[in-house]
């Protein structure tokens, strides 16, 4: 998730068993160590543009890592501050591990995708049942953690983490609601579903894209599963094969690995642009959550032995934005 959620869910954890005398350094300390894993956005190559995407969420993200990023933190925040801190290197490294602990639990939860498990595999973990920017969860957890700051009292920390839980908890009930629908969906139109996603769109629980392949074509729609269920149709595009690539032979082996290495990292969901195809899009991702969009991608070129280009394309319209919340409030207010 952004950095802001990471840094308040990661303080909520070890304020939540601080004294009223420390908690000020413990909120310091769970606040940046809960960031701390983001630390491998700096694993990039001006000549590689996916290594960023093999090592984000990599194994700075892993459960057995946890230990040992704690403790790395620590050696750097207790080796600057130790003068100011009013306990000890050990007490440290707790507190900055429990802050630790949370970061790739909670990346685990949005649809980007988390090795939670490396070294032993490489599968990228998704649970989506959260969005990677969600206001209704982080702004909640800071005001009660600066209320618990003010006060100097733990039990608010322990209301913020409960408030954490408990938001992410309705993410996964939200989650199987909408797979739900997906399945009403596939029933009706008497498709059978090869793969399926669902994941929340941007910023709510409420408005949830849909993906599946029936055959080799990816169906897109959207469902609003608030108190007015409603489901927008949306479209369909041709499954990504290396044999629809009619220059496919022509791209040198770099390119070909990093196809792979861009199948993998999209879990599989990857579609040719079909205003360029020179491009291959993530559609997990667009600004409206019925359309095909793709938000990145790799632009592909032949007859080099140069890696892919790796695209992005973040432009959230005017029309976009106002149809995205039309899309959420529909009907609630008539």
């Amino acid at each position: 998730m952004d950095p802001l959620s990471q840094g308040v869910f990661g303080a909520s954890l070890p304020q939540s068993f601080s004294d009223k005398k420390n908690i000020v350094f413990v909120f310091i300390i769970g606040f940046l160590a809960g960031m701390f894993p983001d630390i491998d956005i700096f694993f990039r190559s001006n000549h590689d543009p996916l290594l960023f995407l093999e090592f984000h969420r990599q194994f700075t993200h892993s459960l057995i890592f946890i230990p040992a990023g704690g403790f790395i933190f620590t050696l750097i925040f207790y080796g600057l501050f130790f003068k100011l801190i009013p306990f000890g290197f050990l007490k440290t490294w707790l507190f900055a591990t429990l802050g630790y602990a949370t970061h790739g639990v909670l990346d685990a939860c949005t649809s980007y995708g988390t090795q939670l498990l490396w070294p032993f595999s490489n599968e990228r973990i998704s649970w989506n049942n959260i969005s990677i920017i969600d206001p209704l969860f982080t702004i909640p957890v800071l005001l009660l953690l600066v209320l618990s700051l003010i006060k100097r009292k733990s039990f608010w920390s322990k209301i913020a983490l409960g408030w954490a839980l408990i938001y992410l908890i309705i993410g996964f009930i939200q989650n199987h609601r909408a797979e739900q629908v997906a399945h009403e969906i596939i029933t009706e139109r008497n498709h059978h579903k090869e793969i399926i996603s669902v994941k929340p769109s941007f910023g709510n629980l409420i408005l949830w894209k849909i993906i599946y392949q029936h055959n080799d074509y990816f169906y897109i729609d959207a469902v609003n599963i608030g108190p007015k269920k409603e489901i927008f149709t949306g479209q369909k595009i041709k499954k990504f094969n290396k044999s629809d690539l009619s220059y496919f032979n022509d791209l040198g082996e770099n390119q070909k690995k990093d196809i792979d290495r861009f199948l993998w990292f999209s879990q599989d969901f990857v579609a040719v642009n079909p205003q360029n195809e020179y491009e291959l899009l993530d559609i997990r991702y667009s600004n409206l959550p019925n359309e095909i969009g793709g938000l990145w991608g790799i632009h592909l070129t032949p007859n080099t032995e140069n890696h892919v280009e790796f695209i992005s394309n973040r432009s959230l319209q005017k029309r976009d934005f106002k149809q995205f919340f039309q899309m959420i409030f529909n009907g609630y207010f008539d």
